[in-house]
């Protein structure tokens, strides 16, 4: 495989599990050292998603790639600060940011299921959990992040929004909160992008739409699988490694004179 990212520093949050730790493994894979934060370094086990070694840093590792675990909730700027201190101790550079954590999250925990946020109706707790969760912690990590970037000048941004920031739909007015939240990320996107090119910093997003992992397997996305390929023009639902291949394309020189943009890994679900 080609090492194309070799001598590269990324960090991923909310790669504890899921989505974030296929990026995180997958840029190993491509000769990166990582660094894993996730607010719960163990959230792997509450979705029973089995790991190859004790923790993903342990994963990448195997790989032969230098990787460090940073527990820490990346909603707080004190511990966003506090992170990134220890990456700068630790390789004394950051060249990739790619910020996932967040999610349709429920504040009474994993099990409580996605919460209900009608526009009308949602709570002022639920609705600033889910904004801090997702709008918040981009927006601290990439100002925490843009800070050695320009000093190097250079950097690749990846910011993860989701299909329902792109479009709505009657089935998912419940999830205002969520919708908005990504929404909001889409266009943080650009905006930081503006800023930050003259810097040779490259700011990009990507929206997953119907994704296979541990969470969406959990909460009994397998069974309404049947009906959303129904509506999704490659005919079957994406797993990790395909919205991974995008964050790939948009962290190697590949994607140099792209930023700004918002790429829809969908299978055309989102068609526009």
């Amino acid at each position: 495989m080609c090492l194309k990212l070799a001598g590269k520093v990324a960090l991923v949050t909310g790669a504890g599990r899921g989505l974030g730790r296929a990026y995180a493994l997958h840029l190993a894979e491509i000769g990166a050292d990582v660094v894993v934060n996730d607010i719960n370094l163990e959230s792997a086990r509450d979705y029973h998603e089995e790991l190859t070694a004790p923790t993903v840093a342990d994963e990448i590792k195997k790989l032969g790639r230098r990787s460090v675990g940073i527990q820490a909730d990346v909603t707080s700027r004190n511990q966003v600060d506090g992170m990134f201190k220890k990456i700068l101790d630790e390789f004394g550079h950051l060249d990739i940011l790619v910020n996932n954590a967040g999610g349709n999250l429920n504040p009474l925990g994993p099990r409580a299921g996605p919460p209900t946020t009608y526009p009308s109706t949602a709570s002022e707790g639920d609705h600033r959990y889910i904004m801090d969760a997702n709008l918040r912690s981009c927006i601290l990590c990439c100002q925490a992040g843009s800070i050695p970037m320009k000093q190097q000048r250079s950097g690749k941004i990846v910011n993860i929004a989701s299909q329902a920031g792109l479009h709505s739909s009657p089935e998912m007015i419940k999830a205002m909160s969520y919708n908005v939240a990504k929404a909001a990320v889409i266009h943080y996107t650009r905006c930081l992008a503006a800023e930050l090119g003259p810097y040779n910093i490259n700011v990009n997003c990507v929206a997953p739409a119907w994704i296979y992992t541990s969470r969406a397997i959990a909460d009994g996305r397998e069974k309404i699988a049947e009906e959303l390929i129904k509506q999704i023009p490659l005919g079957r639902m994406g797993y990790p490694k395909d919205i991974a291949k995008v964050v790939e394309f948009l962290v190697t020189d590949l994607s140099d004179y792209v930023t700004g943009q918002c790429i829809s890994v969908c299978g055309g679900y989102v068609l526009f």
